[in-house]
């Protein structure tokens, strides 16, 4: 049963749109704190841009205004996200910078400045000692690729991934693999991105801190820099709490101890290490809140589901829909997905995982369509210009022959009842492995405000109330998207057209004994 207080209107509600409109309220954030701020985010880069002319009357990046904020005297704890050093290199040695640039921050504040703590977190879960034996001459293969490369290089492999120490040597002054190495491997991350103030306000969704993810809502980018996300701050004293007990306990969570108590509103995706790993590749799922989240709202759905999401590859969420569908003909559903994914559309990636991962999300429109039939529209989103010479070239990258816009948004609508703004994808590894935080608005004018800021976007300025309502939207999107398909891109209207699910569906590639959470 819905309690009075799982409705109640979430103060000062504010639905950010892009990197464009969340950096300059997360920077005002810290000038304003006056006790002490706890973040915790996947990327964190203290060399990152300020972009509010406020902020920027103190100085240039992130780190400036981190030294600012704890001259003030308030105190500052950062939890950045560590990656495995082998199989997610780039984002290991990230995280390293990130700690680099915080240590010598912290050793340079002056007397009577607040407290910063910053620590990288890595997930303690680790494969199996069956598996890790299986995979030990990729994983071999892998270092060994790293490391010839950083002796190409002249770089000091330990100093930019020092998580690789335990598998590496030094022979005539170059880093070179142990004979002996059976690299552990770390098949989960903290995905979260989140900032608590004063405990009382709170910053969460998809938008992590970098220079990469700065994008306006106007997308008017090389394909490659385009970012879209969605991000909210409010200011709500119950779940400003929760999300820092779930910052500051997620080391003691994941490693074992029982986890924070639910809160009203505030959903979470945690697993844990496995006591007995064996031929495991997988973490222990402990809380998939948000997944749980997620299928009660899809079961009382009566005529509109949104769904915004970086990927739709899960299974769970994908036969929840279908069974909604089976049970309530006039259920719709509305799903906006980046063209291709990030590594494939820009980086023409061909790996398994990408292969596995357009096999997942390919399989789930299909059966999606199935189910829906004509009530089902699935669009993504390109700019309104023909392709450039700015734009990278690579087969992904372009749809109806405009350049992609990337989503990396995660935002779940029913009806005109409910709202979920988090920063976990409609994935396996989203839902069950990583560590993700999201909140869950019920109240109508926070639904509404949600759903005409995040669908508004898309649409032209002219768009009618018909792409707002439950029992209308659908049709509108799809009639509007297929004629946005037929024109020249710079006369498209919006931003979105339909999304092909055929080139997925042919780079896609079923691997049999990998677990689909793993994509």
């Amino acid at each position: 049963m819905k309690t009075e207080h799982s409705h109640k209107k979430r103060g000062d509600l504010k639905v950010l749109i892009t990197a464009q409109e969340a950096f300059p309220v997360l920077e005002a954030a810290f000038l304003d704190a006056q006790k002490q701020i706890v973040l915790g985010f996947r990327i964190f880069d203290p060399c990152t841009k300020l972009q509010s002319a406020r902020a920027q009357t103190i100085g240039a990046t992130w780190a400036d205004l981190i030294k600012h904020t704890l001259c003030r005297g308030v105190d500052v704890t950062i939890f950045i996200g560590d990656f495995d050093p082998i199989n997610a290199t780039d984002l290991h040695r990230g995280t390293t910078a990130s700690l680099q640039h915080l240590r010598a921050l912290a050793e340079n504040l002056e007397a009577g400045s607040g407290t910063l703590t910053y620590q990288a977190l890595l997930h303690p879960a680790k494969i199996g000692p069956a598996a890790r034996l299986l995979f030990a001459p990729v994983a071999r293969r892998k270092l060994r690729d790293i490391l010839q490369k950083a002796a190409q290089s002249g770089e000091d492999i330990l100093a930019t991934a020092p998580r690789l120490r335990p598998w590496v040597q030094m022979k005539d002054g170059t880093a070179v693999m142990r004979p002996s190495a059976i690299p552990h491997q770390h098949p989960a991350s903290h995905h979260h991105k989140l900032a608590v103030f004063d405990g009382t306000r709170l910053y969460i969704g998809g938008l992590d801190l970098n220079n990469r993810r700065y994008d306006s809502p106007e997308h008017e980018r090389a394909t490659q820099h385009t970012w879209h996300d969605v991000q909210l701050m409010l200011t709500d004293t119950d779940l400003a709490r929760a999300g820092q007990d779930y910052l500051l306990r997620l080391n003691d969570t994941v490693g074992g101890a029982s986890p924070p108590p639910a809160s009203e509103g505030f959903v979470r995706s945690l697993s844990q290490r496995r006591r007995f790993a064996g031929a495991f590749i997988s973490p222990r799922a402990s809380l998939r809140e948000i997944r749980a989240t997620h299928i009660e709202h899809i079961k009382r759905a009566e005529q509109l589901i949104y769904l915004e999401t970086q990927f739709l590859r899960d299974r769970s969420i994908t036969r929840a829909l279908c069974h909604a569908a089976k049970r309530n003909p006039d259920l719709r559903l509305i799903v906006i997905l980046p063209g291709a994914p990030e590594d494939v559309a820009f980086h023409g990636s061909g790996t398994l995982e990408a292969r596995f991962g357009e096999y997942l999300q390919a399989r789930c429109i299909t059966r999606l369509r199935s189910a829906f039939g004509a009530g089902v529209f699935v669009g993504s989103p390109v700019q309104s210009r023909s392709v450039s010479d700015a734009d990278v070239d690579t087969k992904r990258a372009q749809l109806s022959d405009a350049p992609l816009i990337y989503v990396h948004a995660k935002v779940s609508i029913f009806d005109e009842t409910a709202a979920i703004v988090s920063s976990a994808n409609l994935n396996g590894r989203s839902l069950n492995w990583d560590a993700e935080a999201g909140i869950v608005l019920q109240h109508p004018e926070d639904v509404a405000q949600v759903t005409r800021r995040v669908l508004g976007h898309w649409l032209p300025e002219e768009a009618q109330d018909k792409f707002f309502a439950p029992q209308s939207a659908q049709q509108a999107w799809a009639e509007w998207a297929a004629q946005n398909e037929d024109r020249a891109p710079q006369d498209h209207r919006g931003f979105i057209v339909p999304y092909a699910v055929t080139p997925a569906r042919k780079f896609g590639r079923r691997i049999f004994g990998v677990p689909e959470p793993m994509v």
